[in-house]
């Protein structure tokens, strides 16, 4: 017989069909989280009647003490095997028995999945197959967003099945497509067309989210905090790329009492982040539980912030590095703009006065206003009708002469 604890998301679910492929109906798979794989372990190997099975522990990482516990449990001849891809858990490695690794020598990023699957079959416990390779490698690339820089849709789509489907069912419906086809391995048309439906569904959720979101400076970083139970991964990557001033976008889900953290940012490890509060996980995305302390850091404290306003979509006039300059604005009613020098520099202007800095690039100067100042950028209407006022002219004069008003009103020496 044998054992396996993984996690709940879709890379231990791979776990749990390798093993059920490997071992057949002689295996026991346990999906755990951080919360409750601790115990399980432990009320495992208290167990004597356990000793002969083989252990297996995917795609999560046991606290030093039930740690210490299996380190004692191999000493005595028994089976302990710890399979890992998350860089907090990488300590595993002085272990005969642990097999940690966030990367192939290649570069490509690794999951437990294809890890797991990888060690039986060179232990000679499970037989190839193209069909369950090919779904490896669809969790691989989901579970490490690979996806993303390859537009592998078929890999989104896989982890949104396993969100609208119960993971039996899903676990059961894989499992019967492997067995039936072992050459290749997608999805029906009839599952894609209910994740056509589901698209839809994520994409307004996402927008809805994007009005929610607050800024808070924490631990010492500039932080994007949302209350959200759903489509997490999607949520925390979109929201990124829409606030990519801030460093990192926190996902709290009171009813789990789970705390996400993603980023896109090279310099920004979420891992090492999430440590803090005895979590773990990726460089660019990790996890803990809420605690009273992450509770009053991320709910109590910031929940009198304002939502952060995202920028408008559909501008023609007051457009990001335009040469004539870019407007925003703040709650406080501030006005702030970017204007390009000719050394090809950019500046802001604040109340008719430039503020003391240079940079070198409108990036920078943007990330600036928005991480202190909290602005937007300015609707069209918004500024038409400030140099309206300003010059007194007709709003449909100035649409006309905007790019020459707007230079002239940011003449400022």
């Amino acid at each position: 017989m044998a054992k396996l604890f993984t996690d709940i998301d879709l890379d231990g679910l791979g776990c749990g069909i390798v093993a059920k492929l490997a071992f057949g109906d002689k295996v026991d798979v346990s999906y755990c989280s951080y919360r409750n794989l601790n115990q399980r372990v432990e009320e495992f190997l208290e167990n004597r009647e356990f000793d002969q099975e083989e252990l297996y522990i995917t795609d999560l990482a046991v606290n030093e003490e039930v740690e210490k516990k299996l380190a004692k449990r191999f000493q005595e001849g028994k089976h302990v095997r710890v399979i890992d891809h998350h860089v907090t858990a990488l300590h595993f490695n002085q272990y005969k028995w642990g097999l940690v690794k966030p990367e192939y020598s290649s570069g490509k990023k690794t999951c437990a999945t294809s890890l797991f699957y990888e060690d039986l079959l060179e232990h000679k416990k499970i037989n190839q197959n193209k069909s369950l390779e090919e779904f490896i490698d669809l969790v691989r690339q989901y579970d490490t967003w690979e996806w993303d820089e390859n537009n592998n849709v078929t890999a989104k789509r896989l982890n949104d099945l396993f969100y609208i489907l119960s993971r039996e069912k899903l676990e059961e419906e894989i499992l019967q497509r492997i067995a039936s086809n072992s050459e290749s391995f997608s999805l029906t048309d009839t599952e894609n067309f209910v994740l056509d439906l589901e698209e839809r569904k994520i994409d307004r959720y996402i927008h809805s989210k994007s009005r929610q979101i607050v800024q808070a400076f924490i631990d010492p970083y500039y932080i994007g905090i949302i209350h959200a139970e759903q489509y997490l991964s999607e949520l925390g990557n979109e929201l990124n790329k829409l606030y990519p001033h801030l460093d990192m976008i926190v996902l709290l889900n009171m009813s789990s009492k789970k705390i996400g953290f993603r980023t896109i940012h090279d310099t920004v490890d979420v891992a090492a982040f999430a440590k803090k509060y005895g979590g773990g996980g990726h460089p660019k995305a990790s996890g803990c539980e809420m605690t009273e302390e992450t509770f009053k850091k991320f709910v109590a404290d910031v929940f009198a912030k304002p939502p952060l306003k995202p920028d408008p979509e559909k501008n023609s006039l007051n457009l990001k590095e335009a040469d004539y300059g870019t407007a925003y604005q703040n709650r406080e009613g501030k006005k702030f703009y970017i204007k390009l020098t000719r050394e090809q520099k950019y500046l802001i202007v604040a109340q008719n006065r430039i503020l003391g800095l240079t940079f070198g690039t409108f990036d920078e100067a943007e990330r600036l206003l928005k991480r202190q100042y909290g602005v937007w950028l300015s609707y069209d209407d918004e500024c038409v009708k400030d140099l309206a006022i300003a010059k007194q002219l007709p709003p449909e004069a100035v649409r006309n002469q905007y790019p020459e008003l707007m230079r002239k009103k940011l003449e400022i020496n």
